[in-house]
């Protein structure tokens, strides 16, 4: 069996990805509210409206605490001179190989919240797709960046 990528993402993703999960609750919260109001207007039964509340507060938990914890746990990557290994999921685990001589460009890019906690996320592009290695530092993302273009270039030139 082939060894699983040893690099890990930044920790501080944990703190975005709770960030993410709160705003989307927001509005779970939101949606939620307007439910329980209807439900009270036209007299729904109380077990409904409990119910509903109570898979508010489930859906909650899961995206502010469970899943980033858990998504941080299994994103790895490992960067080799043939190729670039990714390895993501939550419930289903993903790996892709990216052959080096496939990458066409590699960008970083920030939104937001990464900038504010001073991450940023590796974008690999090859002819068929986009695939990327999110929250890293800056310095470290920058890095990786230069030394995955440096070795394309190579790969190209085995070519």
């Amino acid at each position: 069996m082939v060894p699983e990528p040893q690099t890990r993402i930044s920790k501080r993703a944990l703190v975005v990805w709770r960030i993410t999960g709160v705003i989307t609750s927001l509005f779970s919260w939101i949606v939620g509210g307007a439910l329980v109001t209807l439900g009270v207007l036209f007299d729904w039964p109380v077990w409904m409206i409990i119910a509903l509340i109570i898979l508010i507060l489930i859906f909650s938990y899961l995206f502010t605490f469970f899943f980033p914890k858990l998504r941080w746990k299994r994103w790895r990557y490992e960067v080799r001179e043939q190729e670039i290994e990714i390895q993501r999921g939550v419930f289903i685990m993903k790996r892709t190989l990216i052959p080096m001589v496939r990458v066409q460009h590699v960008d970083t890019q920030q939104g937001p919240l990464l900038r504010k906690y001073q991450l940023s996320t590796v974008m690999i592009s090859t002819a068929a797709t986009v695939h990327e290695i999110p929250a890293l530092e800056m310095d470290e993302a920058e890095e990786l960046r230069r030394s995955i273009s440096r070795l394309a270039r190579v790969a190209d030139e085995d070519v």
